[in-house]
């Protein structure tokens, strides 16, 4: 079990600790010298001087270092946010509203080659994916009809030479690659450096394959070529409370390249709004009904507010979920929803 200690009074370095809180890796020893010192995990903490990685801690006495819980850790180090006026519910969803806007205005731009790269972050099943892709359909109309879809979107996990291979393919003027749920390639140094390189910001993105291929070989793909087209990166990530110093250096490196759009909907109440408002925009439109589709929306409303506590995700796939049962069964679908959506109650 992960302890943690108190450093009541301490050195790191050049640096004084003073009633700091770490989570603790080993307890009081002595250096050679004699002289004490105590081991934790720097990791994510914000005290001057120390650093992201185990840290020893100089200390006079065994009274210096106390053990602590866990919850005395959490209060210790929480960042205080200052809080922000409340607003009514129009006015949060008119927020919301704009952000969808500019997302909506920015991949557009991305399809004309205006903007090169861009980050989407939000929590999942807000419908950042389905406001992308709709967004890039209406863009490539003309597109359509010629048989010459010039965009595409990649799910899931990918290797770096199948990163290489699908920037390869995308990689004309007007192309563009939409990475959903790709968080993989974040943690993989290859595949980063092969991002990286297909969003710098430079006249000319080169990217290069340095080591031999016999899969790009035999697709006729060569080690080297310049990539004009766009790309999205949607993910759940949010890059600014990202502990992780590594993971820190990869998403600053992108970041520097891209423009960042955070969705910032951080609340269950943002996320109410958001089903709320997209409901009210026709998302139940193409189901056949048994009920008027204002009655089957609102009744949808009541039972996710209603249940809101204790569904396994509070998202529009839920409210998707809903009204694929009223189509099935528009007596029973409470009946249903209660046993496939929500959680189970010991």
């Amino acid at each position: 079990m992960q302890q943690y200690a108190r450093i009541k009074s301490g050195v790191y370095g050049r640096h004084r600790i003073k009633d700091a809180v770490f989570p603790l890796v080993a307890g009081v020893a002595k250096n050679p010298k004699g002289l004490l010192y105590v081991t934790v995990n720097g990791e994510g903490s914000t005290v001057k001087g120390i650093e992201p990685r185990n840290c020893r801690i100089k200390v006079k006495a065994l009274a210096d270092v106390e053990i602590v819980s866990e919850k005395v850790h959490e209060d210790t180090n929480k960042v205080i946010t200052p809080k922000l006026p409340e607003v009514d519910d129009a006015t949060r969803t008119a927020q919301i509203q704009e952000r969808f806007d500019i997302l909506d205005e920015m991949t557009g731009a991305c399809k004309s080659g205006t903007v090169r790269a861009m980050i989407v972050s939000g929590p999942a099943g807000v419908g950042k994916s389905y406001g992308i892709t709709s967004q890039l359909q209406k863009s490539s109309m003309f597109e359509n009809l010629k048989g010459e879809l010039k965009w595409e979107v990649v799910k899931g996990a990918t290797s770096a030479i199948g990163l290489y291979k699908k920037l390869y393919q995308y990689s004309s003027s007007g192309n563009v690659l939409v990475f959903d749920d790709c968080d993989a390639v974040l943690y993989d140094d290859l595949s980063l450096n092969i991002l990286k390189a297909a969003l710098d910001s430079g006249k000319k993105r080169i990217i290069q394959w340095n080591t031999e291929s016999r899969a790009l070989q035999n697709e006729g793909i060569p080690d080297k070529f310049e990539f004009k087209g766009s790309v999205i990166f949607v993910t759940n990530i949010k890059f600014d409370f990202v502990k992780s110093k590594k993971l820190q250096d990869h998403l600053g490196a992108l970041m520097s390249r891209c423009h960042y759009i955070d969705l910032t909907m951080d609340s269950v109440r943002d996320k109410m709004l958001r089903i709320k408002q997209v409901l009210g925009a026709g998302m139940l439109d193409g189901y056949k009904l048994p009920v008027d589709k204002e009655v089957a929306k609102q009744d949808i409303i009541n039972y996710i507010e209603s249940n809101i506590n204790n569904l396994r995700e509070l998202s529009l796939r839920t409210a998707l979920k809903l009204a694929d049962l009223r189509v099935l069964n528009g007596d029973r679908w409470e009946v249903l929803a209660n046993t496939t959506i929500l959680r189970r109650m010991l």
